[in-house]
């Protein structure tokens, strides 16, 4: 065997291990040990243990490396108690949930952390300017049990995977198999990760989690993982930090862990959302409200099916293109800390300074503050009418300035907007696809959803997906206590 050679030996000796042995019988032997090599000598040579003597020859099918002694000994008792197929998944590589790991029944936390849709203020959360999102009705679900190691157990039921990693594994983004972190476990494990940087108590967890937040559709999918977990993370190692803390930290772990520069609207309207209405932050200040929305008017989302990954998108582009407006207009405009500081007047005088494109967005930027300030002021009177005109000159600018938008969005938003019971629509969220945003009449939101597919399909040949949506509150952490007969 490969692990009997000197240099790898010498290599082993330093950590603990678990291993599993596959017996003649095609049984698993679990057990843990100091040095892997030797240990799996002494069972191929009958020493190891009575069990695996009787039912020799043995073959090493699995290892994992571990800190101390207590937690190799809590792992190998944790597999122990797994199936038979659940042990051959692991050593087989197929890290596949088992049916039974969808015993909600048996998990002690239960979190509910929402997506989130953005009426106006679209791209301007990341240069310190106002956004209005809603905090939406459609939820990550997510279900745990504390564990007593840095051991981390992360089930996705939609997905029908699964990926365990330590606090030794986690700043190089591997599992415990010293395989690289499939990309939708870098969420929650980025929430882990920050909060051993900002020196926050963690503990490990055994979870498994859903969604029905379109993923790559723009309405913060993957926030709504980050603020979930955070959440859990809070509640069982009681963080002293509010839902505004838990969002910034959820921030910097996107930014900094997974690689994408986005600002705070999405994983603030996560963990603040409030009923029935929408939520105006200002992202320099970081004070906000709600803003009630019509009760007769109702949010329908069309997906375009056209996923975006942002990390690998023209977004960071957008960003740097924004840092650089920033740095020459403080040459003429030395006091401002941002781009939403500047007002339309001083991009004009100044603006000759950009380039055509860097110009372009500075503009949109500038322009869609304007209108987020006004369209709260629209919400407050009642006039909704007006506040769709903002959402239809938001998607323009999107569109002309910003550049974001696609065929297939602008086929969306011009067909609801040609409606007669349609205040306004527009794209939402970061754009190069995902969805549509549309204020509707509610009692006429069947004939309108009708009329969006159909027309879009006249016009494409192709189908979409539309929800009717409403605001909801933030994210929620429910706990109960369970027998331990169910674990």
């Amino acid at each position: 065997m490969v692990l009997e050679k000197k240099e790898k030996s010498k290599k082993l000796k330093s950590k603990c291990y678990c291993y599993m042995l596959q017996c003649s019988n095609h049984a698993y032997y679990t057990g843990w040990t100091t040095d892997i090599s030797r240990r799996v000598k002494q069972h191929q040579s009958g020493r190891g243990s009575n069990y695996t003597k009787m039912n020799s020859p043995v073959e090493l099918v699995y290892w994992e490396t571990h800190k101390t002694n207590q937690i190799a000994r809590k792992r190998e008792i944790s597999i122990k108690k797994m199936t038979h197929q659940m042990k051959k998944n692991i050593a087989h590589g197929n890290n596949h949930v088992e049916d039974d790991t969808k015993n909600f029944a048996k998990y002690e936390y239960f979190v509910s952390s929402p997506g989130r849709v953005n009426l106006l203020g679209e791209h301007v959360d990341y240069n310190g300017g106002p956004v209005l999102p809603v905090a939406i009705d459609r939820s990550v679900s997510l279900w745990a049990n504390k564990q007593d190691d840095e051991l981390f157990s992360i089930k996705t039921i939609d997905l029908n995977l699964e990926v365990i990693f330590s606090l030794e594994s986690l700043e190089r983004k591997l599992d415990i198999h010293g395989a690289r972190m499939p990309d939708w476990a870098l969420y929650p494990a980025s929430v882990i990760w920050a909060a051993v940087k900002n020196q926050l108590t963690v503990s490990g967890f055994d979870a498994i989690f859903s969604s029905n937040v379109p993923i790559g559709a723009g309405l913060s999918s993957s926030a709504a993982v980050e603020i979930g977990f955070a959440a859990l993370l809070r509640e069982i190692c009681n963080w002293q930090i509010d839902d505004t803390q838990l969002a910034l930290l959820c921030q910097t772990a996107e930014n900094d862990y997974v690689g994408v520069n986005c600002g705070i609207m999405d994983q603030f309207a996560c963990a603040n959302g409030v009923d029935n209405a929408a939520l105006y932050l200002n992202t320099s200040s970081m004070k906000w409200y709600p803003v009630p929305l019509p009760e007769d008017v109702i949010l329908i989302i069309a997906d375009s099916k056209v996923k975006r990954a942002l990390a690998s998108s023209a977004y960071n582009e957008r960003r740097e293109s924004c840092n650089q407006a920033l740095k020459i207009m403080r040459q003429y405009l030395p006091t401002i800390n941002c781009l939403a500081d500047i007002n339309p007047d001083q991009l004009k005088n100044f603006g000759k300074s950009l380039s055509e494109v860097t110009y372009k967005r500075a503009k949109h930027v500038v322009d869609e503050c304007q209108r987020v300030e006004q369209a709260v002021e629209f919400l407050k009177n009642g006039d909704i009418v007006s506040f769709g005109r903002l959402m239809r000159e938001g998607h323009e600018s999107l569109r002309d300035l910003y550049e974001v938008s696609i065929p297939e969005i602008d086929i969306l938003v011009d067909l609801a907007n040609q409606s007669q019971d349609c205040f306004g629509s527009r794209l939402t969220g970061a754009g190069f696809g995902g969805c549509t945003v549309s204020i509707v009449t509610k009692e006429k939101s069947d004939e309108f959803i009708q009329y969006l597919k159909s027309g879009y399909f006249k016009l494409t040949d192709k189908d979409i997906n539309v929800y009717k949506c409403k605001a909801r509150t933030g994210v929620f952490v429910e706990w109960r206590k369970i027998n331990q007969s169910q674990n």
